[in-house]
């Protein structure tokens, strides 16, 4: 029987404040009303003070259980928190959600999605929902980078040819992300499943002249500042849009799926290149989004990708927004 705990009470009540909702959100899903996989809409807009924000959904990556996936965490485990969070247990589900805010006469596009295919064969909606949402991909002003991983970059690529998808766009990015995967010694260094990543990148992106590399703290655009949170990858990176006394955290994989990560933030992804650095920055971030009460995203939330983190001991609850 799924009871309402302090929690969830809390979580939901918090939720539907933080999106300006009058009633309360659906609360955080019992084990035995398990959720659609895929979502029922393409684009899903909401504000933040001024900004407005485009939830826009690429797709999902159905990964087969690997027992590898979570270090030192068994196949059981991670099916049980999967089940706790109300998401099928069929096969690890992250789905992935790009998106756009509209702020200051700009249009900032937060990480490039997946490029239709190139990451996962079902992830190939972000263009059709990009433009059901009434945003023309060719007026984009600014990318603004997280990290070099496939489902956040390739789409500023053609699949085949390579060529630049947004070449008048302004492309931001961690200078410490950009020198790491360019270093021309890097390719020697990379495991052998990550070297066809690697050579792309080195390939293309040194070909560009609209990057933009800034460091930890830098304000990139009027009202947004990017913050260094390391251990993903070396150079990974959350922005920070404010806007009067409302702000948005766009967090990219700091929580990763969070039906595992907020009951679990000690576990290690094998997906971190640095496994006890990205706990580190996972505590540090999310602590800051509840102690300033700042709304969040994350691109493998749950479809909209948003919702609210209550501490919870040392870990966290997290109640998604459901549309």
């Amino acid at each position: 029987m799924f009871m309402m705990t302090r929690r969830t009470l809390l979580g939901t009540t918090l939720a539907a404040t933080a999106f300006g909702l009058a009633g309360k959100l659906e609360l955080t899903r019992p084990a035995f009303a398990e959720t659609s996989v895929e979502p029922t809409v393409g684009f899903y807009k909401y504000k933040v003070g001024d900004i407005e924000v485009t939830a826009i959904y690429d797709g999902i990556w159905r990964k087969p259980h690997d027992p590898a996936f979570i270090k030192d965490v068994s196949v059981e485990d991670t099916k049980a928190a999967l089940a706790k969070a109300g998401l099928t247990t069929d096969f690890m589900p992250i789905p992935l959600t790009v998106i756009v805010l509209k702020m200051n006469g700009r249009l900032i596009m937060m990480d490039a999605g997946s490029g239709v295919g190139q990451w996962q064969t079902n992830a190939t909606h972000l263009p059709a929902n990009m433009a059901a949402a009434g945003i023309d991909y060719k007026t984009i002003d600014t990318i603004m980078i997280s990290h070099f991983h496939p489902d956040h970059v390739w789409g500023l690529m053609e699949k085949g040819t390579d060529a630049p998808v947004f070449p008048n766009a302004e492309l931001i990015v961690n200078a410490t992300e950009y020198n790491w995967w360019t270093d021309p010694s890097r390719l020697a260094k990379l495991p052998e499943g990550r070297k066809p990543a690697g050579k792309r990148i080195a390939e293309n992106f040194p070909k560009w002249k609209n990057w933009k590399l800034v460091n930890d703290g830098a304000e990139v655009a009027p009202g947004i500042q990017i913050i260094a949170a390391p251990g993903h990858t070396s150079g990974h990176s959350v922005y920070l849009a404010n806007s009067g006394k409302e702000q948005l955290m766009i967090s990219a994989d700091t929580m990763y799926v969070p039906a595992l990560l907020a009951p679990h933030p000690e576990w290690q992804g094998s997906y971190d290149q640095d496994g006890p650095m990205a706990i580190t920055t996972r505590h540090k971030l999310i602590d800051r989004v509840i102690a300033d009460n700042i709304r969040i995203s994350g691109s493998h939330f749950p479809f909209p990708g948003t919702g609210v983190f209550v501490k919870d001991g040392n870990a966290y609850g997290f109640t998604p927004v459901q549309i």
